[in-house]
């Protein structure tokens, strides 16, 4: 339904204009010549020439309105033929009359004015005169009011089919916009910032088709007042005066863009350059992001940060390159807008600026890349993003932080999949178990040795050791180190890692006591689960022997007589009363 609806506009507006130059054509090229100064004689409101010298008169002025006068009066009278009027020289004057009437005495003064010869300028003014009379009679016969009523007529209904084409095109257009919202009208996006939904998109899409429908009306009625008015001789001068309004806005807009069409050249030469320098600069680095170019020192990841950058630095310098070449750059408002607004963004982007300098920063010291497993601070998690003012990091609770660039700069950053992605050096994986002194430190050894290569994702090759890192009060602190290329499960290898050492730990029934473990060891339970004891396994009772004879005479008492079934090691007390 557009192609209709603007097509016929564009008919209406095309015959309207076309008719309205045509009506005003006279109009028009006395507006574009080069009117000279002086006061002009008209008639029916159109000048004819200009006088300049007030010659038996008491002025420029007064004089030029009695020959306007007389030349109406003329105009006027039917009984005087247009072939009347004539050219006669008098003494220091050209006259220019008609039978009995003396329309207009030129005189030296007029002539050299015009730079023209009497005799030459009295026979332009006559000619002048007669095309005027001619057309001013002719104007005001009734067949010329009978063609005006009929154009006027015609016009009106032609006006009233566009109005009428309109409220039936442009309801339809209306309800067609309206059920395109969320189909071929999608939602206006910056990466991942949607500017406007299709809601919003739709319903300015329709405030704006509204506009442009009682821009259309208007424009259209302007029009057709200023043509209909210029029909009649009685209105003519307000329907000329109505499209003079429109003549000079157009005028001096295609003044005004021939003018700037030399810089509009310049801007779009800069505008071209600009953009076949980014592609090329695209293309280059593109060829170093797949590593199909190479240059010494340059890491393929700083492709796209630094083909952003250039790129931006290129938008920047095109843009100040054709800062002077912009629409009233050199204006005085334009010049304290753009001061004003550069003085907001200085002031208001000191963080913004810090954090875009530490985003490059960062980017060049090659601290992290997209799908690191990193820690900074007391934050573990994957790199997600990386941005010039901010990164964004997935913790390993699938938590998204955002964190500014200029505090990452100011951190320490672990990055555990950095050598092994440059270098492919393994990740290590430790953790530190305490065993007691009466463990020897070889079995201690070949269990732990043994538990990490039976952990999944653990490499055998380097092989895991241990050290041992402390020799505490109560226990050994033996540290486990085993190799991994998956940094990315660090916390399940861990777990993993920790199984298998409780696992092993008990198969060879080595006790973890950790910290310490304090307690009388006779009648305890082993510090082994269930699963791993004998199962004839039961706990031993409590054996307590007497102490020594204290030497203040404390006598110890008589043996008794040992049984000869001594009791078991489940009794409670092993060994007889207490």
């Amino acid at each position: 339904m557009k192609r209709p609806l603007w097509i016929i506009v564009g008919m209406g507006w095309a015959i309207g204009l076309a008719l309205s130059l045509s009506w005003h054509s006279p109009f028009i090229e006395m507006a574009i010549a080069d009117v000279p100064t002086g006061i002009p004689v008209q008639l029916a409101g159109k000048p004819l020439f200009w006088v300049h010298d007030k010659f038996r008169s008491s002025s420029p002025a007064q004089r030029a309105q009695r020959i306007s006068k007389r030349i109406e009066r003329l105009a006027e009278n039917q009984s005087i033929p247009v072939e009347a009027l004539g050219t006669s020289d008098a003494e220091g004057s050209t006259q220019i009359y008609a039978e009995d009437i003396v329309l207009i005495s030129l005189s030296d003064t007029d002539a050299k004015a015009m730079q023209r010869s009497r005799q030459d300028l009295a026979s332009d003014y006559l000619q002048r005169i007669k095309t005027a009379i001619t057309n001013y009679r002719e104007e005001h016969s009734s067949g010329y009011f009978a063609r005006a009523i009929a154009i006027a007529a015609a016009s009106t209904i032609v006006l009233a089919a566009f109005l009428m084409s309109l409220n039936n095109i442009v309801p339809t257009a209306y309800r067609w916009l309206d059920t395109q919202r969320n189909r071929r009208i999608p939602s206006l996006r910056i990466q991942a910032f949607e500017v406007l939904s299709s809601n919003q998109l739709s319903d300015l899409l329709l405030a704006s088709l509204r506009i442009v429908r009682w821009s259309i009306v208007a424009g259209l009625l302007y029009v057709y007042s200023s043509f209909t008015l210029s029909l009649f001789p009685q209105t003519r001068q307000w329907g000329e005066l109505l499209f003079s309004y429109i003549y000079q806005a157009l005028g001096t807009a295609g003044y005004a863009f021939l003018a700037y069409l030399p810089n509009l050249v310049t801007l779009v030469l800069i505008g071209g350059g600009t953009y076949y320098i980014i592609r090329f600069l695209k293309l280059v680095f593109d060829g170093l992001g797949r590593q199909a170019l190479s240059i010494r020192g340059f890491y393929p990841e700083w492709a796209e940060p630094t083909y952003r950058l250039l790129t931006y630095f290129a938008v920047a310098l095109a843009f100040a390159i054709a800062f002077p070449y912009l629409p009233g750059a050199k204006s005085p408002a334009f010049q304290g807008v753009s001061i004003f607004l550069g003085a907001l963004v200085s002031l208001g982007a000191t963080g913004a600026v810090a954090n875009i300098v530490a985003g490059i920063i960062l980017i060049y010291t090659r601290a992290f890349r997209v799908g690191d497993r990193v820690k900074v601070g007391d934050i573990v998690g994957d790199i997600e993003e990386k941005l010039l003012l901010v990164t964004r990091i997935r913790t390993l609770y699938n938590v998204l932080v955002t964190i500014p660039n200029a505090s990452l700069l100011s951190s320490h950053i672990l990055n555990y999949s950095a050598l092994l992605r440059d270098n492919q050096t393994p990740l290590i994986v430790s953790t530190t178990v305490t065993l007691g002194y009466d463990l020897p430190w070889q079995q201690v050894h070949r269990t732990l040795i043994d538990a990490a290569l039976a952990t999944p994702r653990i490499l055998a090759d380097p092989a895991p050791f241990v050290l041992q890192t402390a020799l505490n009060d109560f226990y050994v602190s033996y540290e486990l180190r085993a190799y991994t290329q998956d940094p990315a499960q660090m916390q399940l290898i861990g777990s993993d890692l920790h199984q298998n050492i409780q696992d092993h730990c008990n198969a060879v029934g080595m006790e973890i006591c950790s910290p310490h473990f304090a307690a009388v060891r006779d009648g305890n339970q082993a510090a082994v689960p269930a699963d791993s004891l004998p199962t004839d396994y039961t706990a031993p009772g409590f054996r307590l022997q007497p102490l020594s004879p204290p030497s203040w005479g404390w006598k110890q008492p008589p043996a008794t007589p040992q049984s000869p079934n001594p009791p078991s090691s489940s009794d409670p007390f092993e060994g007889g009363k207490a």
